[in-house]
């Protein structure tokens, strides 16, 4: 029996000394449960921040050259003049040399109205190369003189390339009006009906090249006919 007291005298002296001392978070091994970490607002905080800051990686990085485009810049002026050097068939006086100044007004930017004047001297029909002495028409008679007033209508406008780095601004029009022709010693109403091509290597400067033909009555070989004279002119003008 006094055995048996000193033994439980011992174990509640060795209990209470474990407990003073902090055991209570001693865990026995057939104790199973788990005592978690709460965390403070401030690390929840950061850790949300951290997730949306993370991006994906990029599984191709792009590698694109970019092309430097150049605008053109056409001068905004509505008038435009110049002067031209070509070739006339006038009608049974074969082909001459001509010149003309022309001077155009842009309407719209498919319209233009078109004034010009030119010159140019017949030569000799064939009666005359082959009957020798015989003139039909005086020098001041074989000069074909005309001014005309005609309507421009732009269309099929498009670029012109020469080489990889220089573009020109282009167009096709077509052009219709009416005129006076001084030729033989007499005054006619002429038809003039043509097309032309331009080429714009600068903002204020235009290459043409045009095909016109003037078309009037005349009588002066005896019959009264319609005459065909077609003229081909290359001319350069400037917007002002």
């Amino acid at each position: 029996m006094e055995s048996r007291n000193r033994l439980l005298l011992l174990t509640a002296v060795c209990v209470g000394t474990l407990m003073l001392s902090g055991c209570a978070s001693f865990r026995w091994p057939w104790h199973k449960d788990k005592v978690e970490e709460t965390p403070t607002e401030a690390e929840a905080a950061e850790e949300e921040a951290e997730d949306q800051d993370v991006t994906p990686p990029r599984v191709i990085e792009p590698n694109v050259a970019r092309r430097k485009i150049k605008t053109p810049k056409i001068d905004n002026e509505n008038w435009e003049f110049g002067v031209g050097l070509g070739f006339m068939s006038i009608e049974d006086f074969g082909t001459s040399s001509t010149y003309a100044a022309q001077l155009n007004y842009h309407v719209t930017e498919d319209f233009f109205f078109r004034i010009d004047a030119g010159q140019s001297t017949a030569g000799e029909t064939s009666f005359e190369t082959i009957g020798g002495d015989v003139e039909l028409l005086t020098g001041d008679e074989r000069r074909f003189t005309y001014y005309s007033l005609s309507l421009g209508y732009n269309f099929l406008p498009g670029e012109v390339y020469l080489g990889r780095n220089l573009a020109m601004n282009s167009g096709f029009y077509l052009m219709g009006g009416i005129g006076s022709v001084d030729f033989a010693g007499d005054n006619h109403l002429a038809i003039n009906l043509g097309a032309g091509y331009r080429v714009l290597p600068t903002d204020w400067l235009a290459i043409h090249i045009g095909v016109m033909d003037r078309v009037f009555d005349s009588d002066l070989l005896g019959e009264t006919k319609v005459t065909n004279n077609i003229e081909t002119l290359l001319s350069a003008t400037v917007f002002f």
